[in-house]
């Protein structure tokens, strides 16, 4: 059994981390192995995200108030995703729940303020990361002008033909 002042340094640890934080991702993790949990805890340092494990109770004592709406239903072993980036946990934690089946399973979070539902938390972790988006604009704003200098090259080469 933990010491009450234990408990209430976990419980500020949450809270520094709900408010440090863009987003905040709550996963199930029941089954995951150690050496899962350590490549999982490797790729989000990599990309910026900060992982915790802890007691949903204390959790849902750090969360309360913290956002707009009710917390989503903290089923099973619960740790919390969280970085600067906005869509940088989710996204992470949804490509490593891709990666291995069955061992991580988004049960909800906290977004732009609101508490979200398992779905609204999936589809944010589709989003692709501002880099790849900046990528798909400028390919999207580029596509006409290449087809455009094809066609006045294809021209020219007609009229050089004749």
């Amino acid at each position: 059994m933990l010491q009450k002042s234990k408990k209430e340094e976990m419980i500020k640890d949450f809270e520094k981390a709900i408010k440090g934080s863009q987003s905040m991702v709550f996963v199930n993790f029941h089954g995951l192995k150690v050496k899962d949990e350590t490549s999982l805890r490797s790729a989000l340092r990599g990309q910026g995200v900060d992982y915790k494990v802890g007691r949903k109770t204390l959790l849902k004592r750090a969360l309360t108030g913290k956002a707009k709406g009710e917390i989503p239903e903290l089923a099973g072993e619960v740790a919390v995703a969280y970085s600067a980036d906005q869509t940088a946990s989710a996204r992470e934690i949804y490509n490593f729940q891709k990666a291995h089946k069955g061992l991580l399973e988004i049960i909800g979070g906290i977004f732009d303020g609101n508490f979200l539902s398992k779905e609204a938390m999936t589809e944010i972790a589709m989003i692709p990361s501002r880099e790849v988006l900046y990528a798909q604009f400028v390919n999207l704003i580029n596509s006409p002008i290449q087809r455009f200098a094809v066609v006045l090259d294809q021209i020219a080469n007609k009229s050089s033909a004749s």
